[in-house]
Protein backbone atom coordinates (compact mmCIF):
# COMPACT_ATOMS: atom_id res chain seq x y z
CA UNK A 1 0.00 0.00 0.00
CA UNK A 2 1.03 3.15 -1.00
CA UNK A 3 1.36 6.01 1.99
CA UNK A 4 1.16 9.62 1.38
CA UNK A 5 3.12 12.07 3.25
CA UNK A 6 0.52 15.07 3.42
CA UNK A 7 -3.12 15.32 2.08
CA UNK A 8 -1.72 17.42 -0.85
CA UNK A 9 0.08 14.28 -2.00
CA UNK A 10 -3.20 11.93 -1.53
CA UNK A 11 -4.75 11.42 -5.04
CA UNK A 12 -7.87 12.69 -6.23
CA UNK A 13 -11.29 10.20 -5.62
CA UNK A 14 -11.56 10.19 -8.97
CA UNK A 15 -8.25 8.97 -9.47
CA UNK A 16 -7.52 5.07 -9.95
CA UNK A 17 -4.03 3.69 -9.62
CA UNK A 18 -4.06 0.97 -12.33
CA UNK A 19 -1.45 -2.13 -11.88
CA UNK A 20 1.26 -0.43 -13.73
CA UNK A 21 1.59 2.84 -12.15
CA UNK A 22 -0.33 4.63 -14.68
CA UNK A 23 -3.22 7.31 -12.70
CA UNK A 24 -6.53 7.03 -14.34
CA UNK A 25 -9.14 9.70 -13.87
CA UNK A 26 -12.75 8.02 -13.81
CA UNK A 27 -15.93 10.15 -12.20
CA UNK A 28 -17.10 9.00 -9.45
CA UNK A 29 -20.81 7.83 -9.75
CA UNK A 30 -22.63 9.76 -7.62
CA UNK A 31 -25.35 8.46 -4.84
CA UNK A 32 -28.61 9.97 -7.44
CA UNK A 33 -27.70 8.05 -10.30
CA UNK A 34 -26.59 5.27 -8.38
CA UNK A 35 -30.26 5.18 -6.27
CA UNK A 36 -31.81 5.60 -9.79
CA UNK A 37 -30.14 2.27 -11.37
CA UNK A 38 -30.97 0.54 -7.97
CA UNK A 39 -34.43 1.46 -8.11
CA UNK A 40 -35.12 0.22 -12.12
CA UNK A 41 -32.99 -2.63 -10.98
CA UNK A 42 -35.56 -3.29 -8.09
CA UNK A 43 -38.31 -2.46 -10.75
CA UNK A 44 -37.19 -4.84 -13.01
CA UNK A 45 -36.98 -7.76 -10.56
CA UNK A 46 -40.36 -7.52 -9.27
CA UNK A 47 -41.86 -7.48 -12.91
CA UNK A 48 -40.02 -10.76 -13.44
CA UNK A 49 -41.20 -12.39 -9.84
CA UNK A 50 -44.98 -11.14 -10.58
CA UNK A 51 -44.98 -12.68 -14.24
CA UNK A 52 -43.42 -15.87 -12.13
CA UNK A 53 -46.63 -15.62 -10.06
CA UNK A 54 -49.11 -14.73 -12.32
CA UNK A 55 -47.99 -17.80 -14.00
CA UNK A 56 -47.81 -20.05 -11.11
CA UNK A 57 -51.20 -18.62 -10.33
CA UNK A 58 -52.89 -19.92 -13.72
CA UNK A 59 -51.84 -22.89 -12.90
CA UNK A 60 -53.23 -23.02 -9.80
CA UNK A 61 -49.78 -24.40 -8.15
CA UNK A 62 -49.90 -22.22 -5.76
CA UNK A 63 -53.02 -21.34 -2.58
CA UNK A 64 -54.48 -17.76 -2.82
CA UNK A 65 -53.24 -17.24 1.17
CA UNK A 66 -49.85 -18.24 0.10
CA UNK A 67 -49.39 -15.63 -2.73
CA UNK A 68 -48.05 -12.71 -0.12
CA UNK A 69 -45.07 -14.86 1.21
CA UNK A 70 -44.45 -16.62 -2.14
CA UNK A 71 -44.22 -13.79 -3.76
CA UNK A 72 -41.81 -12.44 -1.26
CA UNK A 73 -39.50 -15.59 -1.60
CA UNK A 74 -39.69 -15.17 -5.89
CA UNK A 75 -38.48 -11.71 -5.56
CA UNK A 76 -35.50 -12.93 -3.59
CA UNK A 77 -34.41 -15.84 -5.75
CA UNK A 78 -34.87 -13.49 -8.31
CA UNK A 79 -32.88 -10.79 -7.31
CA UNK A 80 -29.90 -12.39 -6.17
CA UNK A 81 -28.72 -14.41 -9.59
CA UNK A 82 -30.05 -10.92 -11.38
CA UNK A 83 -27.07 -8.49 -9.67
CA UNK A 84 -24.46 -11.17 -9.92
CA UNK A 85 -25.18 -12.82 -13.54
CA UNK A 86 -26.01 -9.50 -14.84
CA UNK A 87 -22.60 -7.59 -13.87
CA UNK A 88 -20.54 -10.89 -15.07
CA UNK A 89 -21.65 -10.98 -18.28
CA UNK A 90 -21.85 -7.03 -18.84
CA UNK A 91 -18.34 -6.67 -16.76
CA UNK A 92 -19.47 -4.69 -14.13
CA UNK A 93 -23.08 -3.29 -15.37
CA UNK A 94 -26.56 -4.31 -14.65
CA UNK A 95 -29.72 -3.04 -16.79
CA UNK A 96 -30.22 -0.08 -14.17
CA UNK A 97 -26.47 0.72 -14.58
CA UNK A 98 -26.77 0.06 -18.24
CA UNK A 99 -29.34 2.90 -18.32
CA UNK A 100 -27.56 5.29 -16.18
CA UNK A 101 -24.39 5.28 -17.40
CA UNK A 102 -22.49 3.63 -14.87
CA UNK A 103 -20.32 0.70 -13.99
CA UNK A 104 -18.37 -1.21 -11.46
CA UNK A 105 -14.92 -1.11 -11.32
CA UNK A 106 -12.63 -2.34 -9.27
CA UNK A 107 -10.29 -0.06 -6.72
CA UNK A 108 -7.21 -1.10 -7.62
CA UNK A 109 -7.65 -0.92 -11.43
CA UNK A 110 -7.50 -4.44 -12.21
CA UNK A 111 -10.17 -6.44 -13.53
CA UNK A 112 -13.35 -7.49 -11.90
CA UNK A 113 -13.13 -10.49 -10.51
CA UNK A 114 -16.13 -12.79 -9.77
CA UNK A 115 -15.71 -13.07 -6.39
CA UNK A 116 -15.91 -9.63 -5.91
CA UNK A 117 -18.96 -9.24 -7.89
CA UNK A 118 -20.78 -11.83 -5.81
CA UNK A 119 -19.28 -10.48 -1.99
CA UNK A 120 -20.85 -6.66 -3.07
CA UNK A 121 -24.16 -8.32 -4.63
CA UNK A 122 -24.55 -10.67 -1.33
CA UNK A 123 -23.62 -7.52 1.23
CA UNK A 124 -26.54 -5.06 -0.64
CA UNK A 125 -29.21 -7.67 1.05
CA UNK A 126 -27.73 -6.78 4.22
CA UNK A 127 -27.14 -3.32 3.35
CA UNK A 128 -30.42 -2.32 1.09
CA UNK A 129 -33.14 -4.84 1.02
CA UNK A 130 -32.64 -5.59 4.54
CA UNK A 131 -32.79 -2.01 5.99
CA UNK A 132 -35.71 -1.53 3.25
CA UNK A 133 -37.64 -4.36 5.27
CA UNK A 134 -36.81 -3.14 8.93
CA UNK A 135 -38.54 0.28 7.62
CA UNK A 136 -41.44 -1.47 7.07
CA UNK A 137 -41.54 -3.06 10.28
CA UNK A 138 -40.69 -0.71 12.69
CA UNK A 139 -43.14 -1.34 15.82
CA UNK A 140 -42.94 1.55 18.84
CA UNK A 141 -44.17 -1.47 21.05
CA UNK A 142 -40.87 -2.94 20.65
CA UNK A 143 -38.37 0.28 21.17
CA UNK A 144 -35.45 -1.90 21.60
CA UNK A 145 -36.27 -3.45 18.26
CA UNK A 146 -37.21 -0.19 16.30
CA UNK A 147 -34.20 1.43 17.81
CA UNK A 148 -31.57 -1.42 16.87
CA UNK A 149 -33.65 -1.21 12.99
CA UNK A 150 -32.99 2.43 12.53
CA UNK A 151 -29.45 2.60 13.90
CA UNK A 152 -28.81 0.04 11.41
CA UNK A 153 -30.47 1.62 8.62
CA UNK A 154 -28.81 5.45 9.50
CA UNK A 155 -25.43 3.33 9.42
CA UNK A 156 -26.22 1.48 5.90
CA UNK A 157 -26.88 4.96 4.61
CA UNK A 158 -23.97 6.78 5.95
CA UNK A 159 -21.33 4.66 5.34
CA UNK A 160 -21.57 6.33 1.66
CA UNK A 161 -22.16 9.53 2.35
CA UNK A 162 -19.02 9.56 4.30
CA UNK A 163 -16.75 7.47 1.88
CA UNK A 164 -15.02 10.04 -0.67
CA UNK A 165 -15.47 6.88 -3.34
CA UNK A 166 -18.99 7.17 -2.34
CA UNK A 167 -18.36 3.34 -1.35
CA UNK A 168 -21.37 1.02 0.18
CA UNK A 169 -19.90 -2.21 2.97
CA UNK A 170 -20.12 -4.14 0.15
CA UNK A 171 -17.78 -1.76 -2.05
CA UNK A 172 -15.37 -1.58 0.83
CA UNK A 173 -15.20 -5.51 1.36
CA UNK A 174 -14.90 -6.24 -2.29
CA UNK A 175 -12.98 -3.52 -3.12
CA UNK A 176 -14.97 -1.86 -5.93
CA UNK A 177 -16.74 1.34 -6.48
CA UNK A 178 -19.00 2.59 -9.20
CA UNK A 179 -17.89 5.16 -11.67
CA UNK A 180 -19.58 7.13 -14.89
CA UNK A 181 -18.92 5.41 -18.25
CA UNK A 182 -16.22 7.39 -19.47
CA UNK A 183 -17.17 9.12 -22.84
CA UNK A 184 -15.35 8.98 -25.65
CA UNK A 185 -14.03 12.27 -27.28
CA UNK A 186 -12.78 12.17 -30.76
CA UNK A 187 -9.82 14.49 -31.93
CA UNK A 188 -10.22 17.16 -34.80
CA UNK A 189 -7.92 16.07 -37.37
CA UNK A 190 -5.67 17.95 -37.95
CA UNK A 191 -5.10 16.79 -41.72
CA UNK A 192 -8.57 18.43 -42.47
CA UNK A 193 -7.98 21.40 -42.23
CA UNK A 194 -4.11 22.55 -43.46
CA UNK A 195 -3.12 25.65 -44.11
CA UNK A 196 -1.82 26.64 -47.99
CA UNK A 197 1.38 27.92 -46.70
CA UNK A 198 2.39 29.97 -50.26
CA UNK A 199 6.38 31.72 -50.25
CA UNK A 200 6.92 34.12 -53.36
CA UNK A 201 3.59 33.85 -54.95
CA UNK A 202 4.11 29.95 -55.36
CA UNK A 203 2.30 26.93 -53.36
CA UNK A 204 4.72 24.99 -50.46
CA UNK A 205 4.92 21.43 -51.96
CA UNK A 206 6.82 18.52 -50.09
CA UNK A 207 8.39 16.47 -52.51
CA UNK A 208 8.66 12.19 -51.88
CA UNK A 209 12.66 12.23 -51.18
CA UNK A 210 12.00 14.95 -48.73
CA UNK A 211 9.14 12.54 -46.97
CA UNK A 212 10.94 9.39 -46.54
CA UNK A 213 13.12 10.59 -43.67
CA UNK A 214 10.86 10.27 -40.88
CA UNK A 215 8.59 7.30 -39.77
CA UNK A 216 5.05 6.82 -37.71
CA UNK A 217 6.80 7.86 -34.16
CA UNK A 218 7.78 11.21 -35.09
CA UNK A 219 4.80 11.85 -37.06
CA UNK A 220 2.84 11.19 -33.65
CA UNK A 221 5.51 13.25 -31.90
CA UNK A 222 4.61 16.22 -33.44
CA UNK A 223 1.27 15.78 -33.47
CA UNK A 224 1.26 15.96 -30.02
CA UNK A 225 3.38 19.31 -30.54
CA UNK A 226 0.66 20.90 -32.68
CA UNK A 227 -2.37 19.89 -30.64
CA UNK A 228 -0.65 21.75 -27.35
CA UNK A 229 -1.46 24.84 -29.37
CA UNK A 230 -5.57 23.85 -28.51
CA UNK A 231 -4.63 24.34 -24.78
CA UNK A 232 -4.67 27.12 -22.90
CA UNK A 233 -1.05 28.41 -21.69
CA UNK A 234 0.13 31.27 -19.82
CA UNK A 235 2.64 33.91 -21.66
CA UNK A 236 5.88 32.21 -20.59
CA UNK A 237 4.50 28.48 -21.24
CA UNK A 238 3.13 30.14 -25.03
CA UNK A 239 6.83 31.70 -25.38
CA UNK A 240 8.16 28.57 -24.65
CA UNK A 241 6.10 26.53 -26.85
CA UNK A 242 7.00 29.06 -29.81
CA UNK A 243 10.60 28.49 -28.89
CA UNK A 244 10.48 24.78 -29.18
CA UNK A 245 8.39 25.38 -32.23
CA UNK A 246 10.95 26.91 -34.08
CA UNK A 247 13.58 24.61 -33.02
CA UNK A 248 12.13 21.48 -34.55
CA UNK A 249 11.23 23.67 -37.88
CA UNK A 250 15.10 24.06 -37.96
CA UNK A 251 15.66 20.56 -37.61
CA UNK A 252 12.87 19.40 -40.06
CA UNK A 253 14.57 22.09 -42.99
CA UNK A 254 18.17 20.18 -42.26
CA UNK A 255 17.01 16.94 -42.13
CA UNK A 256 14.88 17.37 -45.34
CA UNK A 257 16.80 19.88 -47.29
CA UNK A 258 14.65 22.86 -47.62
CA UNK A 259 15.96 25.77 -48.38
CA UNK A 260 13.59 28.75 -47.41
CA UNK A 261 13.40 30.03 -44.26
CA UNK A 262 10.17 29.79 -42.59
CA UNK A 263 8.89 33.43 -40.92
CA UNK A 264 7.86 33.42 -37.52
CA UNK A 265 3.98 34.28 -38.40
CA UNK A 266 3.94 31.14 -41.04
CA UNK A 267 5.65 28.52 -38.31
CA UNK A 268 2.73 26.92 -36.96
CA UNK A 269 0.96 26.82 -40.76
CA UNK A 270 4.32 25.21 -41.83
CA UNK A 271 4.10 22.47 -38.81
CA UNK A 272 0.49 21.77 -40.04
CA UNK A 273 1.38 21.52 -43.55
CA UNK A 274 4.47 19.42 -43.27
CA UNK A 275 2.41 16.77 -41.11
CA UNK A 276 -0.39 16.99 -43.45
CA UNK A 277 1.48 15.83 -46.06
CA UNK A 278 4.40 13.40 -44.17
CA UNK A 279 1.00 11.48 -42.83
CA UNK A 280 -0.17 11.19 -46.43
CA UNK A 281 2.75 9.82 -47.60
CA UNK A 282 3.02 7.47 -44.83
CA UNK A 283 -0.14 5.62 -45.58
CA UNK A 284 0.32 5.37 -49.13
CA UNK A 285 3.69 3.63 -48.52
CA UNK A 286 1.88 1.45 -45.83
CA UNK A 287 -1.08 0.38 -48.45
CA UNK A 288 2.22 -0.97 -50.17
CA UNK A 289 3.27 -3.09 -47.14
CA UNK A 290 5.84 -0.31 -46.67
CA UNK A 291 5.43 0.66 -42.93
CA UNK A 292 8.06 2.76 -41.10
CA UNK A 293 8.11 2.68 -37.86
CA UNK A 294 10.34 5.91 -37.21
CA UNK A 295 13.39 7.41 -38.73
CA UNK A 296 15.76 4.36 -38.30
CA UNK A 297 13.05 2.53 -40.88
CA UNK A 298 16.00 2.64 -44.03
CA UNK A 299 18.85 1.35 -41.62
CA UNK A 300 16.19 -1.60 -41.37
CA UNK A 301 15.42 -1.99 -45.23
CA UNK A 302 16.94 -4.85 -46.78
CA UNK A 303 19.43 -4.45 -49.38
CA UNK A 304 17.96 -4.56 -52.84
Amino acid sequence: MKLFRSRRDRPSPDTVMSPEGVPLTLRIAGIGVRLAAQITDVLITVVASGCILIILSLLELVEPQTLLAIGSMLFFVTRVPYYIVTELIWNGQTLGKRLMKIKVVSHDGRSLTTHAIVLRNLMKEAEIFLPGTLLLTLDAAAPIASLAASAWVVMAFLIPLLSPYRQRLGDILAGTHVIHLPQPVLLKDLARDAPVIRQAGAKITFLAHQLDHYGAFELQTLEGLLRAEERQMSPAAYANHRKTQAEIIEKIRRKIGYADPVPPEDQPAFLKAFYTAQRAHLEQRQLFGDRRADKHHARLEPPA
